[in-house]
Parts: C-alpha cells; sequence; structure tokens
C-alpha cells in the first residue's frame, strides 16, 4: 500500500514539472512575461534528510525533495565535500501560500474546482484569495440552482487539468483541450490596480505572476472564454 502511494505520488511530481515547463513554453510564445516566486527551499545535512525522506516514504507527507546538490567546503588545508538536499514545502491552501508571496506586488488568486452534480458542468472558480465563496449563491448566479455546485473530485480534476489537490489553477486551463471546464474569474482580478495576478505554475511549490490583462489573452488563445463575476 505505501509502495504504490510513494509511486503515484513521485509520478504526479514528475508530471507536474513537465507540464509546469510546458506550460512555461508557450507563456514564452505569446511573449507574455511572467514573474515566479519559488516557495523558500530547506537545505538539510544528510543525516536529517534520510529521517525526513523516511517519513516521505511513509506518510507520503507534502515534500518534494530536489536533487542532492554538492557544496565544496574549505576545512583548514583540506578540502572535503558536503552533501546537501533541497527539501521544497508544498503549500496546499492559500493561506499557507500567503507567507511566500509578502514581498510581492499583486494580488494572489484563489481557485475552487467544482462541479453541478445536476447537469456535471465542470467549473474552475478563481478569485482574490480573501474572498469567501458563498457556493449556493455562485449557483443561482451561474443558473444552476441553489445547492447544486460541490467540489468534484481530486480524480476528475487531474483528468481535465491534471493537476491534483492543492494545485487548482486557471494556467491549468492550456491542458483542457475539450474546453470541458468553465471558468468563472473574479472581476476583481483583472479589473483591479493591482499590476500581477498569481497562479501555481501547475506545482504548489511555486507560484507565477502574469499581468491581469496578459492572463486573458492566455485564456484567449486557449480557447477559454471566462465568466466575469463580482464576488462580494
Amino acid at each position: 500500500m505505501a509502495g504504490r502511494r510513494r509511486t503515484g505520488t513521485a509520478r504526479v511530481n514528475r508530471m507536474s514539472q513537465d507540464l509546469r515547463a510546458e506550460l512555461e513554453r508557450f507563456l514564452e510564445s505569446l511573449e507574455i512575461q511572467t514573474r515566479c516566486v519559488e516557495h523558500p527551499a530547506v537545505t538539510v545535512a544528510p543525516f536529517l534528510f534520510l529521517i525526513i525522506l523516511q517519513y516521505v516514504r511513509v506518510f507520503a507527507w507534502p515534500f518534494r525533495v530536489s536533487h542532492p546538490a554538492e557544496v565544496g567546503v574549505s576545512v583548514g588545508r583540506r578540502c572535503c565535500r558536503v552533501v546537501t538536499c533541497g527539501v521544497f514545502l508544498q503549500v496546499f491552501t492559500v493561506e499557507e501560500m500567503m507567507p511566500h508571496l509578502q514581498d510581492v506586488s499583486g494580488v494572489v488568486a484563489k481557485n475552487l474546482f467544482l462541479k453541478d452534480k445536476k447537469k456535471k458542468t465542470l467549473f474552475l472558480v478563481s478569485t482574490v484569495h480573501s474572498c469567501q465563496v458563498d457556493l449556493n449563491q455562485l449557483a443561482k448566479s451561474l443558473g444552476v440552482g441553489g445547492g447544486n455546485l460541490r467540489f468534484a473530485d481530486e480524480s476528475l480534476m487531474l483528468e481535465k487539468l491534471k493537476v491534483g489537490q492543492g494545485c487548482a489553477t486557471a494556467l491549468a486551463l492550456l491542458f483542457d483541450k475539450d474546453l470541458s471546464v468553465q471558468l468563472v474569474l473574479d472581476r476583481a482580478l483583472v479589473e483591479g490596480p493591482h499590476p500581477l495576478v498569481f497562479f501555481h505554475p501547475m506545482t504548489n511549490t511555486a507560484s507565477l505572476g502574469l499581468h491581469p490583462q496578459d492572463l486573458l489573452r492566455f485564456l484567449e488563445e486557449t480557447g477559454h472564454k471566462p465568466i466575469l463575476h463580482n464576488f462580494p
């Protein structure tokens, strides 16, 4: 059981990095300038790294472990090599992400992957991070009836957007090739005074900011016309 979980986690991590690279190439092809903030890595000594790795393997903790890096250290006249490893903490909620973005100029988006339980329509809702979304009110505004919106399963999000728990992002719409997901976009994200809007770039170990108008251009290029909504 633990072996299958380790294999699945490693596969998702590799896929996330590949998809991030594809996303970045697509943005570059559109000549969209971005600012990427990598969530800080924790550098640990070998013995501590081995302890952490055991927990990651057994419990599938939310860490992404980088490749070991060798750093030369001079000790008197001798030179030894110390192996260090970067451990990247993943963030699974917008509250966990905010400490990493305190010094950036812009607004952070919160993303919800929802499903109309009657018509099976899929919605990706992107709002300002501080917004409290009332699903009943939103359902009525979208014409699906109060009480009919619920969170979609993670397996469905992986199928449609290629991202899992904690990684929902409007940028994942690049991979919604059959246009099965409708984006509901907070009007404040694209009409506010902020210079950048930050989303996860297919992985929750980083945040990527782009200009609001570039976000709209990105969505147009992917074939996704957003529903602009005024959230309270």
